[in-house]
């Protein structure tokens, strides 16, 4: 079996999985979701640290003790012969190689990886989306033109699959060139498949429903029955995925910025910038890039933990 064939049996299963409209006990869907996720542990780990890096993100520019581009103690350092300064009073994570409180650069630069995870999020998550409604729509209710269009549309979207996710999101960067606004393009575009064919599984999963099938009957009209019935059962694990694509998100934005693709000013603070800053100086400082490591490993395990959580209270197969 192929990678790109596991990718996409992959999130074809998931998007299965996660398609009941009732459970035994008769209450709603989500309301036995959010009851499972208030018992859920993980969930609540999730939830916290998310809710403390939005907190960070949000306040952070406010609350940061320093300017976080103001060179203010450039004398007290002297890369060229390995002498930092590390945590004191008035620098609590120290100073960078040019000076600068690496504290306040660290809370500036989580609402800049914040942006980048979001919007990159919400890129491939509209795109994705709407590709996804097409192809599910044309093979669920198309006939046999649709399930043609269907083809063709989820073969292009198994050749983005087939892709290692960085290199198509750093050959997006290389095209359109280096800024922000570049590495919230890439990473989105690596994102759009996964949410095009996991919401096109969802809606062919739905297209067989009884309730599908008595709006057939009724007469409505076909864009209706998949816009009023079909699609709005059919987000349940579009929703679990968007939460997990966070997490790809902020690590896959973290990484074109350490390679350099990112903010062309180095002097805004980011994650991924800050780190691949302080690779050169690992051997003489090396908390320097433990912090904004740190900060990206558990931002990610963050919105893994709530995503898994949401998929494992929305599997059919764990209800109970």
């Amino acid at each position: 079996m192929t990678t790109v064939t596991k990718k996409a049996d992959k999130i074809d299963r998931l998007a299965e999985l996660m398609q009941t409209t009732e459970v035994t006990s008769g209450a709603s869907l989500w309301r036995e979701a959010m009851r499972r996720l208030r018992a859920s542990k993980m969930a609540a780990i999730g939830a916290v640290v998310i809710a403390a890096f939005v907190v960070i993100a949000l306040i952070g520019p406010w609350i940061a003790p320093h300017a976080p581009t103001a060179q203010t103690w450039r004398g007290d350092v002297f890369p060229n012969r390995g002498e930092f300064v590390g945590m004191r009073s008035g620098n609590w994570f120290g100073l960078d190689h040019l000076g600068r409180d690496v504290f306040s650069r660290w809370l500036v630069g989580a609402r800049q990886t914040l942006l980048v995870g979001v919007v990159s999020m919400l890129i491939g998550l509209v795109v994705g989306a709407l590709i996804g409604v097409c192809s599910g729509a044309a093979a669920t209710l198309g006939g046999r033109v649709g399930q043609r269009v269907d083809t063709v549309i989820m073969r292009f979207t198994d050749i983005m699959l087939s892709l290692p996710s960085l290199l198509l999101a750093v050959s997006v960067a290389a095209v359109l060139g280096q800024s922000l606004t570049t590495v919230m393009i890439a990473v989105g575009v690596v994102q759009i498949p996964v949410f095009a064919r996991l919401l096109r599984g969802s809606m062919l999963v739905q297209g067989g429903s009884d309730y599908v099938l008595a709006a057939k009957a009724l007469g409505l009209r076909k864009r209706r029955i998949v816009l009023t019935q079909i699609l709005p059962n059919s987000l349940s694990p579009v929703i679990v995925q968007a939460t997990l694509s966070l997490a790809t998100a902020i690590i896959e934005a973290a990484a074109l910025s350490y390679l350099g693709l990112g903010n062309p000013d180095p002097a805004i603070p980011e994650w991924g910038v800050m780190l691949a800053q302080a690779q050169r100086f690992f051997d003489n400082e090396p908390m320097m890039a433990v912090y904004p490591a740190v900060g990206i490993i558990i931002t990610a395990l963050g919105f893994t933990l709530l995503g898994e959580a949401m998929r494992e209270a929305l599997d059919p197969k764990l209800r109970g």
